[in-house]
Parts: C-alpha cells; sequence; structure tokens
C-alpha cells in the first residue's frame, strides 16, 4: 500500500482535540502491583467498549462531503467495526464492515445495532482485505484500514496523551513505559507518537507475536503457519504493517508474548481488582504485567483496550 502521508505528532493532538469534543476521558485506575502503583487506562469503557472509536472519528471526520455521501468499507473482527459503524451514524456516512463469520456474537450484534452493513468472510479461505477492497472499488466508498491508515494511528494515540495528562494531574508524572495491547499495531504506534518520552512495550498472544519478532528482527515477520487458537479474536492479525512497524521500530518499541492462561489471569485479576470486563485481546498488556515480563516500576502505564466479551466464554475466564 502506498501511504499519502506518514502519522505525525501534530495529528495525534489533532486528534485529541476532535475526541475531547464529542467524548469524555475514559477513567485511569491506580493499583498497587509487587508494591508498586501502576496506572489503568480504561479505553474497555468507551461507548463502543474499545479503543477504535478514537481512530474512526478522526478517520471519518478528515473525509470530504462527496467522500461522506459514497460511503467507507472497513473490515474487522468487532471493536473497529462497531468504531467505524459508531463514527458513520453520528455523522450521517453509510458504512458497510466485512467481518469474519466466526466473529463474537456480541461485536456483530453491536456493529449492527450501529446501523451498519456487514458482510460475513470465511477467515480460514478468504482475505477481509481483498473483500473490502472491492467493496470499495465498487461503491466508490473510502476504506478505512483497522490500523494501516494514518488517520487511524493518529487517532488511537490520543489514548496516550489523555491518559499522560491524567498521570499528570494525579502528580505521577511522565509515564515511564507503556505496556499496550497488539494486534496490527495502530495504537502501540499512536501512543509511541504521542509519548516520545516514554519506553513502549507491545504485548501480542503467543504464536501470534509477529510485532514482537519484527522488532527483535528489524524486518517484518509474518504470523507463522497454522497459529495456535486465542481466545484475543481482536488482535488476531497475519501481518504488521509497515506504517506501524516504522514508528514502532523508529521508537525503539520492545514485544512480549503472553499465554492463554495469563490472559485468563489478567481477566479475572481486572474483575476483582477494577470492577471491570475485560476482553482477552484487551487484557494481554495486563497479563504481561502479572505474568512479570514487563516489570511494575514507577510510572508504568497499562493499556486495557477493550470489553466487549462472549459472556459465556468470559465465565469460564474468570471462573
Amino acid at each position: 500500500m502506498t501511504f499519502l502521508r506518514q502519522p505525525t505528532r501534530a495529528g495525534v493532538r489533532d486528534a485529541a482535540d476532535k475526541i475531547a469534543r464529542i467524548l469524555p476521558p475514559t477513567p485511569l485506575y491506580l493499583r498497587e502491583i509487587n508494591g508498586v502503583k501502576v496506572a489503568f487506562k480504561a479505553e474497555s469503557l468507551q461507548p463502543i467498549g474499545a479503543f477504535k472509536i478514537r481512530g474512526a472519528w478522526h478517520r471519518l471526520t478528515a473525509l470530504d462531503d462527496d467522500a461522506r455521501r459514497r460511503g467507507v468499507v472497513a473490515f474487522s473482527s468487532g471493536n473497529h467495526a462497531q468504531g467505524v459503524a459508531w463514527a458513520a451514524r453520528r455523522l450521517g456516512i453509510a458504512a458497510t464492515i466485512v467481518m469474519p463469520a466466526d466473529a463474537p456474537p456480541a461485536k456483530l450484534a453491536g456493529t449492527l445495532a450501529l446501523g451498519a452493513e456487514v458482510v460475513r468472510y470465511d477467515r480460514a479461505s478468504e482475505s477481509r482485505e481483498i473483500i473490502a477492497a472491492r467493496l470499495a472499488e465498487a461503491r466508490g466508498a473510502t476504506l478505512v484500514p483497522s490500523f494501516d491508515d494514518p488517520w487511524i494511528i493518529e487517532g488511537q494515540g490520543s489514548a496516550g496523551l489523555e491518559a499522560a495528562a491524567q498521570m499528570a494531574a494525579l502528580g505521577l508524572g511522565v509515564p515511564s513505559r507503556v505496556a499496550v495491547p497488539c494486534g496490527g499495531g495502530g495504537l502501540s504506534a499512536g501512543i509511541a507518537l504521542a509519548l516520545r518520552d516514554t519506553a513502549v512495550t507491545v504485548v501480542e498472544p503467543e504464536g501470534w507475536d509477529d510485532m514482537r519478532r519484527s522488532l527483535e528482527e528489524s524486518a517484518i515477520e509474518p504470523v507463522g503457519d497454522n497459529p495456535p487458537p486465542t481466545a484475543c479474536d481482536s488482535l488476531q492479525t497475519q501481518r504488521v504493517s509497515p506504517l506501524t512497524f516504522g514508528v514502532l521500530s523508529q521508537r525503539g518499541a520492545t514485544g512480549v508474548a503472553v499465554s492463554e492462561a495469563e490472559t485468563a489471569a489478567a481477566q479475572r485479576w481486572a474483575a476483582e481488582q477494577l470492577r471491570l470486563v475485560i476482553e482477552p485481546g484487551g487484557a494481554v498488556a495486563l497479563a504481561a504485567v502479572l505474568a512479570g515480563k514487563v516489570a511494575a516500576a514507577r510510572g508504568l502505564l497499562v493499556i486495557l483496550s477493550g470489553g466487549n466479551v462472549d459472556i459465556d466464554a468470559y465465565a469460564r475466564a474468570i471462573g
């Protein structure tokens, strides 16, 4: 893909200003882990239950009137779908979302409830990118990727600026490190742009840790053949983007991977200690801290990126 421009910190600030006019800040919680006070940014409490509302709003508000009339197309397992659908409905834009046949029922229902048209596909045998690109071309619509887009990255980065302002107001200073769930890397790249004096650690499920391996090898490494099943549906990205990888690599970001058991333990901890419902993909950064893979140190910021759960699977995870 050829990008019209690169994401910038100025773009993150612009996105943060736009988002602050329509959405209140999500809460920042403080809890002690191993005797150290850690900050938790609860993006699970967004109106759609995930941070994706930020990038979608920044991207769709950047469209001119003609593009808005022609509509938008996106592909997502659920959180980006709901973010685009929410922004599109608020702006009066027709939205078509390409979703896998095995998308969590709650995320599918949420997307439909927001008025989007949903096109289903088989994750194992079909390419969502190809389907979405063909739909966009046929309809003259704008394709809105979930992470591979400068506006999307900038919008997601607003979570970092918001959290830093909240930490400063509490006398905690600048975050020393931020642990961020990572699928395609839009959220982590945006936060890396936003918090230029903060170390960045991306966290992925084991077997889906292509960003971690890419950062270690200084070259994009796709997910291997036959990756293991994971409850982290929102982080199942086969290959990261040169755009997100470039930002994170330039910032010297590092990565770690967590197991399914560690993720479930983090969901339980969030329920018990924060009274928050966090989906598996949204809990991986917390999982890394609880497992000791990211040190609980002064100034640590942990992003809880989403809370859209399948209730039965969630009950099993925390039971």
